[in-house]
């Protein structure tokens, strides 16, 4: 407990899934935690569970409506994060857009930009907004949301996939050059019975539970108490010499890829 006292940190999409589970386990370390989400009321009730359950530790949380696919939406949160806090110590590029599946033939332009502007640019557009206040300390912690969907372009998924690929791209070039600056970026890929893969266990429960007994450890990950610890982790001093990685939380799904045998119809 109190790893992170004192740090303050920004979770994107906090309002659910691995966003709610990593802001929970952020402030249970002590950090101040500014939970950023397009939906009000889902951003509001992370706080006040943190609020709730975390007040012992030391920890804040203040909510902050943002909707990350806008540029000045996500300066306005980083400015609002200092004016509140000071600085910033832990940035958790976590929102993405949910749900769609397309053939690559099919796919539009528009779909394509509307994944882009929230996987690939507004983690951009945040990491360059933290970093003179994180160069400033000479401490940082960047950690990007990815998937496995990318690393094994899983059919059908093109917009996704190209989108959670750029952004492991873009923070692995942060790494290379920001370290100097004690700086810190990673990549995790994580699998957890989030909302979404809820709603993939509705539309394909064949599908999902091959997904899950080709696991080696043959669940979907708890988004606070099997991603939150390894985002402490990467966040904390004790991450200080690891930078540039791209970290599986998955039970284990990476190892021979999963059981992804969706079909559309041409």
């Amino acid at each position: 407990m109190g790893r992170l006292k004192g740090k303050v940190a920004i979770v994107t999409g906090a309002g659910q899934g691995v966003g709610y589970g990593v802001a929970r386990a952020l402030a249970r370390e002590g950090a101040k935690v500014v939970c950023a989400n397009r939906n009000a009321e889902k951003g509001e009730a992370v706080v006040a569970s943190i609020r709730e359950d975390f007040a012992e530790s030391g920890a804040e949380a203040l909510y902050r409506q943002t909707d990350v696919s806008q540029r000045e939406s996500v300066l306005s949160l980083v400015d609002e994060t200092v004016s509140a806090f000071g600085g910033v110590d832990i940035l958790v590029n976590n929102a993405t857009p949910t749900g769609g599946t397309s053939r690559f033939e099919s796919m539009t332009d528009a779909a394509m930009n509307d994944y882009m502007s929230v996987n690939y640019y507004a983690s951009f557009w945040a990491m360059q907004a933290v970093f003179p206040h994180m160069k400033a300390r000479n401490w940082g912690r960047i950690i990007t949301m990815a998937s496995l969907n990318g690393i094994n372009a899983h059919r059908y998924t093109v917009m996704y996939n190209g989108s959670k690929e750029a952004a492991r791209s873009l923070t692995r070039t942060a790494a290379a050059e920001w370290g100097r600056y004690g700086i810190t970026c990673n990549v995790l890929c994580p699998f957890a019975a989030t909302p979404s893969w809820q709603g993939f266990e509705k539309f394909d429960p064949e599908g999902a539970r091959a997904i899950v007994e080709g696991n080696p450890i043959r669940y979907a990950g708890d988004p606070e108490q099997d991603i939150g610890p390894v985002v402490v982790f990467l966040a904390s001093e004790d991450s200080r010499f690891v930078t540039g990685n791209t970290i599986h939380a998955d039970g284990g799904g990476h190892i021979n890829g999963v059981a992804w045998k969706l079909e559309l119809p041409e």
